[in-house]
This record gives structure tokens, sequence and C-alpha cells, in this order.
């Protein structure tokens, strides 16, 4: 299985209970707000329902190390600032594994907009931001 970055890129007006509750079970409460789950059957069923509101797919591993030497934070400081290169890498190789990490950083990244914006937060894919992607580390690094 594969690890799933998943973005929300849509804001909270007039959402649905289901889909918001989704959202909330995925921890993804604002905008660009990311997170990292292996790709099970509950989380793509998740996935499913909340496919307006995120855009999802796939990672690589260096991707993953990119994310949290930049945007990892564990309690309320910045990861690269309190582990060494060696321990961010370990971090990155056991989130990949699928083994928990919780107590190792924080599930939540808080990213910045996309460099150049987004295209359509309205329509799926290929025409807009929204739904399953490809090139997810494409759109990731343009937001880290």
């Amino acid at each position: 299985m594969d690890t799933l970055a998943i973005i929300r890129v849509r804001g909270i007006r007039s959402v649905k209970p289901r889909i918001k509750k989704t959202l909330e079970l995925l921890r993804l409460y604002k905008p660009n707000h990311c997170v990292l789950l292996p790709a099970t059957k509950a989380v793509l069923g998740m996935l499913i329902v909340a496919k307006d509101y995120v855009s999802y797919g796939p990672v690589k591993e260096d991707t993953v190390y990119k994310l949290l030497h930049k945007r990892g934070e564990l309690g309320n400081k910045l990861l690269r600032v309190i582990k060494k290169d060696e321990e961010i890498k370990s971090i990155v190789k056991e989130l990949v594994s699928e083994k928990r990490a919780r107590d190792l950083v924080d599930p939540v990244f808080r990213l910045h907009p996309p460099e150049g914006g987004y295209k359509d937060i309205k329509s799926p894919y290929p025409r807009g931001d929204l739904g399953k992607r490809d090139n997810m580390d494409l759109f990731l690094l343009r937001m880290i």
C-alpha cells in the first residue's frame, strides 16, 4: 500500500454534515492542511465522500522528507530544530512503511497555498485541483 497525501482545498461554506464529519475524521479542519495516511479501504472510502473538498494522491519518500523537514512539527516546535536529519529520515521510513509515528511528529501539516495559485477549486483533477491526482508530489512541492 502507498502512503497518501491528502490536502484540503476548499473552505467551510455550505458543507454537508456527512462531508464535514468525514473531513474531521481525516483531521482536515482548514484549507491548505495536509495529512499523510496509508491507502487502506477505510481511508479510500472517506476520500470518496470528501472528494469535492480534498486533493489526494500517492507521494514518494523524498517528498515526505521535504515535507517533514520544512513543515513538520512536534508540539509547538519545528521538527528540524529538535531532531537531526538522520532522525527525520527514520521517521519518514516509518511513515512510508505504515508504522505508527504519531508520537514522533504531529499528524497535520500546515501548508502555504500553491505557488501560481489553484487552477480551479470546484472542478476535478484534470481541469481543477480536486480529487485523485497522479502527480501529487508536484502539487505538494508547490505548497511546501
